[in-house]
C-alpha cells in the first residue's frame, strides 16, 4: 500500500472500536484524521461507568482475537503491552443447566473434552471432531469472508476465495445451526451450548445457517482474554495510540449533516461549523447515516429493511456477596431454547424463561468492587425495539431472572442488590445510535446474510466509506477491528500515489 504523499482530511463520524481503529489506520497512511463523536467519551458501546462503589463494562464483555487490537499498535510501530496487557482465561464460561448440571468449558482442550465426557457422557472424540471441523470452517471460508470485502471483483478472484466458494456446500450454508449441531453433537445439552454462539451476532440458531458452527473455534482453539483494568481498557488503549499517533478528536459534537455535490462527499456539518473533508467515514450505524445524515440521497431501503439483530436488556447490579462457583463469563441456560429464539425473533418478546448471562469482572479486577461483593454484569437476549412495552417486559423479566438465580445458586439473590443501573434496547438506541437497539446490525438467520450487509464503501460517493457493527463483516469487537482494516484498505488502493 502506498503512502499519500499530499495532507488529504479524513473526518470520522463515531469513535466506537471500528473508528477508532480506522482512524490508526488511516493516520498511518498520511492522512490528516479528525473524529466526531457525539458523546463526551470515545469508544461507543465499548464504555464504562461507576455506580456506589462498583465499576462495570458497559457493553461488549467478551475478548478474543486479541492479536487485532496488537496489531494496530505494531503497525505504527509501538509495543502493545506499554498501552495495555491482558490475560488468557483458565475457563471460556462456566454453564449452569436447570437440571443441575454445571459444565467448565476449558480454554484446554484436553480438559475441556473429558469435563463434556464426565459430565455428559459425550465422547471425546465427537467434541474433538467437533471443534476441528469449527476450525476449519472458520480458516477455509469464515476467515476469508471476513477480512475481505464481499463487495469487490478482486475479492472474488483471489485464488484462496475461489477455493472457499468451492467447498461452500460443506460449511452447512444451506443447512441451519441448530441442524448441524444436532447431527455432529447429538446431546440435547451440548447442542444448546454450542447453538448459543448464533447470539454472538444476534442471530437465532434455529434460522442461521450452518456455517456460524465456525464461531466456536475463536474460544476453543484461539482463547478468551481479559484486559487487566476490563474490557474499557481496550477503548482506553486504542484511544491513546491514535492521539499519541497524531489523531484529532472532537467531542460532544454530533454530526448533523453529511454534505454532498454532484457524487462527491464535501465533508460534514455540525451544529455550529461546516467541516471540509477529501474523504469521510461513517462509523455510525448505516441505517442513521442515511436517515439522518443524508436524508436528501436515494438510501439502499432493502438493505436497511432487513431483520435487526436481536438486542439486550442488561441488569448492571452490584452484588453485596461473592458467589465462588461464578467466574468471568456464565450461562444460565432457558430450559427450552427454540422457545426462547421464538419468542425473540418471531413474538418480539422476551420468554418467562430466559437464558441469564453473568459476566462478573471483579473476579479478576479486584477494584471492580469492594472486598467480599461483585459486580454483575446480567444480561438476556431480547428483540429490538419495534415499540414494545419495555417497562412492562422489564419489569417482568427482571423477576424471571431473579427468581432463575436464585434457584439454580440456591441463594435469594433479590436483597443482595445493592446498586442497580438497566440498560435496554431504547436506551441503546438513543446512547450509540444503533438502530431499534439492535447490537449487531442486522441478523444473520438469512443464508447469505454475509452477502446482504451494507458494504464498506458508497456506491454513489467514490469518497464515503463505512466501518462498525452494521455493515461488512459484522457486529462484535473483532469484526468491527476488521471493518477497520478493510475500510483502510479500500481507501489505500483507490488514494494511493
Amino acid at each position: 500500500m502506498g503512502v499519500v504523499k499530499l495532507k488529504m482530511k479524513a473526518i470520522i463520524i463515531g469513535s466506537g472500536v471500528a473508528g477508532l481503529a480506522t482512524a490508526i489506520r488511516l493516520k498511518h497512511l498520511g492522512f490528516d484524521v479528525h473524529v466526531f463523536e457525539a458523546n463526551p467519551y470515545p469508544g461507543g458501546k465499548l464504555s464504562e461507568f461507576s455506580l456506589g462503589g462498583y465499576r462495570f463494562d458497559a457493553g461488549p464483555s467478551l475478548f478474543t482475537l486479541p492479536y487485532l487490537v496488537d496489531d494496530l499498535f505494531r503497525l505504527t510501530g509501538r509495543n502493545p503491552n506499554q498501552y495495555f496487557s491482558y490475560q488468557q482465561m483458565e475457563v471460556c464460561c462456566q454453564y449452569f443447566f436447570e437440571d443441575g448440571t454445571q459444565l467448565s468449558a476449558y480454554a484446554n482442550r484436553d480438559r475441556l473434552l473429558n469435563e463434556i465426557r464426565e459430565k455428559l457422557g459425550v465422547p471425546v472424540a465427537v467434541v474433538n471432531s467437533y471443534l476441528e471441523k469449527s476450525k476449519e470452517t472458520y480458516e477455509s471460508a469464515g476467515k476469508i469472508f471476513l477480512e475481505n470485502s464481499l463487495h469487490k471483483l478482486r475479492t472474488w478472484l483471489s485464488w484462496p476465495v475461489v477455493k472457499a466458494v468451492g467447498k461452500i456446500h460443506r460449511y452447512g450454508i444451506f443447512s441451519t445451526m441448530n441442524k448441524t449441531n444436532e447431527e455432529r453433537l447429538r446431546h440435547p445439552k451440548l447442542v444448546q451450548l454450542f447453538n448459543r454462539y448464533a447470539t454472538y451476532n444476534g442471530s437465532d440458531p434455529y434460522q442461521a445457517p450452518g456455517i456460524l458452527t465456525s464461531i466456536p473455534h475463536l474460544e476453543f482453539s484461539i482463547g478468551t482474554y481479559l484486559p487487566k483494568g476490563g474490557m474499557h481498557d481496550i477503548t482506553l488503549a486504542l484511544y491513546r495510540l491514535a492521539v499519541d499517533s497524531g489523531v484529532k478528536f472532537t467531542f460532544n459534537t454530533p454530526i448533523k449533516q453529511i454534505n454532498t455535490a454532484r457524487g462527491v462527499v464535501l465533508g460534514v456539518e455540525t451544529a455550529n461549523q461546516k467541516v471540509h473533508a477529501d474523504i469521510v467515514v461513517s462509523n455510525m450505524d448505516a441505517f442513521y447515516t442515511y436517515r439522518k445524515l443524508m436524508p436528501n440521497v436515494p438510501a439502499p431501503e432493502r438493505i436497511l429493511r432487513q431483520q435487526r439483530s436481536s438486542s439486550a436488556l442488561i441488569f448492571y447490579w452490584g452484588m453485596a456477596k461473592s458467589f465462588p462457583q461464578l467466574d468471568l463469563h456464565n450461562i444460565f441456560f432457558s430450559s427450552d431454547y427454540r422457545k426462547e429464539f421464538d419468542h425473540i425473533f418471531n413474538q418480539k418478546t422476551v420468554y418467562d424463561d430466559p437464558t441469564v448471562y453473568i459476566n462478573i469482572t471483579s473476579k479478576y479486577v479486584p477494584h471492580d468492587a469492594p472486598d467480599g461483593k461483585e459486580n454483575w454484569f446480567v444480561m438476556v437476549n431480547v428483540p429490538a425495539n419495534e415499540q414494545q412495552d419495555w417497562d412492562q417486559i422489564i419489569s417482568d423479566t427482571r423477576k424471571h431472572v431473579i427468581t432463575k438465580l436464585s434457584r439454580c445458586l440456591k441463594t435469594d439473590i433479590a436483597p443482595l442488590i445493592e446498586v442497580e443501573q438497566i440498560l435496554d434496547p431504547r436506551t441503546i438506541d438513543t446512547k450509540t445510535f444503533s438502530y431499534q437497539g439492535s447490537l449487531y446490525g442486522t441478523s444473520s438467520n438469512n443464508p447469505f446474510a454475509a452477502f446482504l450487509r451494507h458494504k464498506n464503501f458508497s456506491s454513489q460517493f467514490g469518497n464515503l466509506f463505512f466501518c462498525g457493527g452494521s455493515v461488512h463483516p459484522g457486529g462484535g469487537i473483532p469484526l468491527c477491528l476488521l471493518s477497520g482494516k478493510i475500510v483502510s484498505e479500500l481507501i489505500a488502493r483507490k488514494f494511493k500515489p
